[in-house]
């Protein structure tokens, strides 16, 4: 069972900047962000493949949003820079332990083994 702990949200301006922590307590093949807010599916943000370190993030995140890992911390981090309005969201570490479905161009949701309780983004002026 894999457990996952984020911290790092918390309220910025537009245009600023947020780190993302996520420390698992498992090995996993694939580690991603999501964000959901009230009302709308939840959606994938970035994902990083634990042993290869590619990167996949969503289109509205590129340029902007920098998944990486430290693999001796078990930590995976999402750099946020030049935050939107629109990005306030609830944001969620994601595991897939053994599936190999996580990492790939569509984040898909139902690859998600394992959630972490989320952490709160708000970007406002």
């Amino acid at each position: 069972q894999v457990q996952l702990v984020e911290s790092g949200g918390g309220s910025v301006e537009p245009g600023g900047s947020l780190r993302l922590s996520c420390t698992t307590s498992g090995a996993t093949i694939c580690m991603g962000w999501f964000r959901e807010v009230p009302g709308k599916p939840r959606e994938g943000v970035a994902a990083i493949g634990t042993d290869s370190g590619r990167t996949y993030y969503a289109d509205f995140v590129k340029g902007r949003f920098t998944i990486s890992q430290d693999s001796a911390k078990n930590t995976v981090y999402l750099q946020m820079d030049s935050l939107k309005p629109e990005d306030t969201d609830k944001y969620y570490c994601a595991a897939d332990r053994d599936m190999r479905r996580l990492c790939r161009t569509h984040l898909p949701t139902n690859a998600v083994q394992a959630w972490g309780g989320g952490t709160l983004v708000r970007v406002s002026s």
